[in-house]
């Protein structure tokens, strides 16, 4: 090469893609972190996702600018030989650069103030509605209140997750632990662990556990092989339950959506009192505790069981619009199987991504996720310029000839509900050998 630098092919690179040789390039350098991995602040999922790959650009969206000050204790010594940059990457770094010289990623507005106002009104008047009225009616708007509630909480806790919505790290921390553990039953340190990985394995069916819904959903029939799920680490067998339950899941769907919460919760306790290394996990189990303490307590308040059962039914319905809206972004957005690469990580997330159009006054209804292509390729760009870079990724995808879907809630429901229909009805096709069972045979003798 003409100078006293080491060098090694990507081919090379991609050799050392295992939890105990884990190595990385950004921007033609090669880094060695295989014991940085287990402390990682984003967890080791991403690194391990995509292990043996250049990864600038990720690093790029996920990283301030102070981040790359450290990279320099990591460093092999090795180079790139074959480094090279797309053109989409390249307008892509440009346009990180100058909202970082704008100053947009610390310009988060006054959106954090306005919305725990609404939280503090919303939480106030549901426990006023349940304590202090009477009438079955007002306590089923307390329950929807307490579903919309949770919403917004989410909102904020995904925030403070991608960027201090707080002014230092130790109050966004606490932030964190009261909005999501304490208020909504949900740990932030199980959302943290499944979005990172969800952000960085964009609807990949095997490693993205946003799509990993067996046996309820399958949003393709790429999931009847029983794929192995990376994430879990444990195979999405397609049996025949999965069967049954996925050749009906667009009539389901809804349903499903209502109830997921639950799925939530179980997931939260799973991995707060599993093995794995959980980051501050007693400060986890404390806000869950407070949850489960505050939110029976109020349920219990009620006059009778009926009232309590939809009392809890009615806050989990509302909730669910939110749910949904999730769904919506990825279900009927293209899916692939296998491990994320570095070098098309911009081309995955406008693959696997569609936004939802609204007026802008519905922005905090949404919380700026509608606009979900912009927050994934800028996730720590705070979502009070969401909007306004819109038309700037739009243009740019434009130029490099990818997607940009931008749908109204109506069609993106339709295109979902599309998506899973047309698997449901590939599920239902008897030639794929999968046995039957006795339920199955009974609902489809007569077709």
């Amino acid at each position: 090469m003409g100078d006293n630098k080491k060098y090694i092919s990507s081919d090379e690179l991609k050799k050392h893609n295992k939890s105990d040789d884990l190595w990385i390039s950004i921007q033609g350098k090669v880094y060695n972190v295989t014991d940085w991995a287990k402390e990682h602040p984003g967890g080791d999922i991403p690194l391990m996702n995509l292990a043996g790959n250049d990864v600038t650009d990720a690093f790029i969206a996920f990283h301030p600018g102070s981040a790359w000050q450290h990279l320099d204790r990591f460093f092999n010594g090795y180079y790139l030989e074959d480094f090279k940059v797309s053109e989409v990457s390249k307008d892509y770094r440009r346009l990180v650069s100058e909202f970082s010289k704008a100053g947009m990623f610390e310009k988060k507005g006054h959106g954090v103030i306005y919305s725990l106002c609404l939280v503090a009104l919303l939480l106030f008047t549901c426990v006023y509605g349940v304590l202090c009225c009477n009438g079955f009616w007002v306590h089923m708007l307390s329950g929807g209140l307490l579903g919309f509630l949770w919403m917004q909480v989410a909102y904020l806790g995904h925030d403070s997750g991608h960027y201090q919505i707080m002014t230092t790290r130790g109050f966004n921390k606490v932030a964190q632990i009261l909005t999501g553990n304490c208020l909504t039953g949900i740990s932030i340190a199980w959302w943290k662990w499944t979005h990172n990985a969800h952000h960085i394995a964009c609807n990949s069916l095997d490693y993205d556990p946003d799509l990993q819904h067996l046996p309820f959903l399958a949003v393709s029939t790429k999931l009847f092989h029983s794929l192995t799920s990376q994430f879990y680490g444990r195979k999405l067998t397609f049996d025949p339950l999965s069967r049954f339950l996925v050749s009906y899941q667009h009539i389901s769907y809804y349903p499903v959506m209502c109830v997921a919460r639950v799925n939530l919760y179980l997931q939260t306790l799973l991995l707060l009192f599993s093995k794995r290394k959980v980051p501050d996990r007693a400060f986890n189990i404390l806000g869950i505790c407070v949850f489960w303490s505050w939110f029976p307590l109020l349920v219990s308040c009620l006059p009778n069981w009926n009232e309590r059962v939809c009392f809890v039914l009615t806050s989990f319905c509302v909730c669910s619009v939110q749910h949904i809206q999730f769904t919506l972004n990825h279900f009927a957005a293209n899916v692939y199987v296998g491990a994320p690469k570095g070098n098309d990580w911009f081309e995955k997330q406008t693959s696997g991504t569609i936004d939802i159009s609204c007026s802008s006054w519905m922005d905090w209804f949404f919380g700026g996720l509608q606009f979900q292509l912009e927050h994934h390729l800028f996730p720590r760009l705070p979502r009070c310029h969401l909007r306004n870079i819109a038309p700037v990724v739009q243009e740019l995808c434009k130029k490099h000839n990818l997607p940009y879907r931008s749908l109204s809630f109506f069609e993106a429901n339709v295109w979902t509900l599309r998506t899973l229909r047309a698997a449901a009805l590939e599920a239902r096709d008897f030639s794929n050998p999968v046995p039957k069972n006795l339920l199955w045979e009974a609902v489809n003798t007569h077709g």
